[in-house]
């Protein structure tokens, strides 16, 4: 653990209450203007200009308890995708995962999550050369005795993306919440090559 702590979500950052009549453990809809899923293509790159990251991924799957495993912790610069899940830019909701610090005492690759504000962006390469762009839709911690698996894991049929690493540092109890960032699909950057090829 760091000398300093990891920047916590402010209030407005988070989803408004919902309204009467809403389904409970649902998101709240986007707000802005959503674009079409896209074919499944494995991520290789996160970018989150507003917190200069600029990681490499790795795929991720589950323990014997049904948890998501976290990314190798020897590399701090390093974000995991759940690779049974969908991926980022199809239909669904992708999930990924970072450290917040690592056991050496050095910042991990999400460490300045919660720091993230609505409307920022989120910029995934993918192996078939497009760049699915995200916009942050709100940002939001939770305890993880009393974590919304629904709400945060639950299915969609617009693109959504998550993004989640550790929270609330306790000394001699270490991190008690989880930061989640939620975000939707608002734009693809195609492949540079297809320009060249027209």
């Amino acid at each position: 653990m760091l000398d300093r702590q990891p920047p916590q979500p402010a209030a407005g950052q988070a989803f408004a209450t919902p309204s009467a009549g809403s389904r409970p453990g649902r998101t709240a809809p986007a707000t802005h203007p959503t674009v079409q899923p896209l074919p499944r293509s494995k991520p290789v790159r996160l970018r989150v200009p507003a917190i200069s990251v600029n990681a490499p991924m790795t795929t991720l799957d589950l323990d014997k308890a049904g948890a998501l495993r976290p990314p190798p912790g020897d590399n701090p610069n390093l974000a995991g995708w759940y690779g049974k899940g969908p991926a980022p830019g199809s239909a669904g909701t992708a999930v990924i995962a970072g450290h917040v610090d690592l056991r050496t005492g050095g910042p991990g690759v999400f460490y300045d999550l919660g720091a993230l504000a609505k409307s920022d962006m989120i910029e995934i390469s993918r192996a078939d050369g497009r760049t699915a762009m995200f916009t942050v839709d709100a940002v939001e911690v939770y305890d993880k005795a009393r974590f919304p698996n629904k709400k945060v894991y639950g299915g969609s049929e617009r693109p959504e993306l998550r993004l989640i690493t550790c929270g609330g540092y306790v000394k001699n109890a270490g991190y008690r919440s989880n930061i989640v960032v939620y975000a939707t699909l608002t734009a693809v950057k195609p492949p540079i090559g297809r320009f060249l090829a027209e």
